[in-house]
């Protein structure tokens, strides 16, 4: 199986004999008989056999060697990642997840070294940080920013001066990009998002081709308990069986609004990789399912489209089937480079002209009453 839908579909089912279920069990155990250290599992916090189908489903549509390694968030598995660099100087871009570059900080000053944010679409810029550094964490695009990283030219530049390279492949998926074949070592996914699609998990994971990095982020989630239950990692598996069409729906509502909003004269400015003046355009993934929406009237502008949405649901995270749509700023640890009027909107699976009518007087009432 080659054809991402086909591996979505199909991997991960139990063997095709006579009596057995479509789909794999839910193993509720936190132990195993196992007398001695013979073969099979344990206890359920080094493994259990309801992770491995979303692991390897993962796996084989990220093309990694190793099964993935299924965590309790996205955040758990960001921070499994980081771990495996030596302490000392991490690069990040200046859009990061803010909870990412948090992370990043925190370990930094403890183990005494430094995050150094850069932007992330300058190619130079991030050449230029990488002498020094132990890791560099890209996210293509950037959260909420949009923005777009040449990732092959950086982690071979990355890898020439011994340095880690992380990917946070969220926003994208697997189905919009292959960082482990544009040289990533580690690639990371809040399965919260789309992976799992419904907004009903908390889950995260990572995945890599070196044997050496695998078994390190193993032992780091087991020796901190960084780990899934089995009933949310089942159910992201679930979820993933129809990531494709999702995506494909996802994707095409948010190029489509991204293109209306570029002309609506109530609008200041929308971001979209798909958009024609959207930079670096060439580096975009096959997808993305998030834009960018700046109203006129500023702030207070902003702060009432959210609340003239009837459709569009305010909320913050993404990837879901519901449309939602955040003004950023208002976390107080957003970059300050985040303009104080960008709404970050993730498009869902509805009907097109029902999202584009709501966001249409949204737009209207909140910029005519500014």
């Amino acid at each position: 199986m080659t054809n991402p839908a086909t591996i979505l579909a199909q991997s991960g089912r139990p063997e095709r004999i006579q009596g057995n279920p479509v789909n794999p069990p839910i193993v509720l155990s936190s132990t195993y008989r196992n007398a001695g250290t013979g073969p099979g599992n344990i206890y359920a916090r080094w493994d259990t056999e309801t992770w491995n189908p979303f692991e390897q489903t993962l796996a084989t549509l990220e093309g990694a060697a190793f099964p993935a390694l299924v965590h309790a968030s996205g955040m758990a598995a960001i921070t499994t990642a980081l771990h495996c660099a030596p302490p000392g100087k991490i690069v990040a871009p200046r859009h990061s997840y803010h909870a990412s570059l948090i992370v990043a900080q925190e370990m930094a000053e403890r183990e005494g070294g430094e995050v150094v944010t850069v932007d992330i679409a300058n190619t130079d810029e991030t050449l230029a940080a990488l002498p020094g550094a132990k890791a560099v964490l890209l996210e293509s695009p950037t959260n909420p920013m949009l923005e777009l990283a040449d990732i092959e030219t950086v982690a071979k530049a990355a890898h020439e001066l011994g340095v880690l390279v992380i990917v946070d492949n969220t926003f994208a998926t697997p189905l919009g990009q292959q960082p482990l074949a544009l040289g990533a070592d580690i690639v990371v996914h809040s399965a919260t998002k789309y992976l799992a699609g419904h907004s009903d998990v908390v889950l995260g994971a990572v995945v890599t081709n070196s044997e050496e990095l695998h078994t390190r982020m193993w032992n780091y989630r087991t020796h901190t308990g960084s780990i899934a239950g089995p009933m949310e990692t089942w159910l992201a598996l679930r979820g993933m069986r129809t990531l494709s069409l999702r995506f494909e729906r996802i994707t095409q509502n948010a190029a489509e609004l991204a293109a209306r909003l570029s002309t609506h004269p109530l609008v200041e400015a929308v971001a979209h990789p798909s958009l024609p003046n959207h930079p670096n355009r060439e580096r975009a993934p096959k997808g993305c399912g998030v834009l960018t929406l700046r109203p006129k009237g500023g702030q207070e502008a902003a702060d009432r489209l959210v609340e003239a949405t009837n459709l569009w649901l305010p909320a913050t995270s993404l990837g879901g089937v519901e449309s939602t749509l955040e003004r950023r700023r208002r976390f107080e640890d957003e970059a300050e480079t985040v303009p104080v009027d960008l709404l970050r909107l993730s498009c869902g699976i509805e009907d097109i002209e029902d999202l584009w009518e709501d966001l249409d007087q949204a737009l209207k009432t909140a910029v005519q009453e500014s």
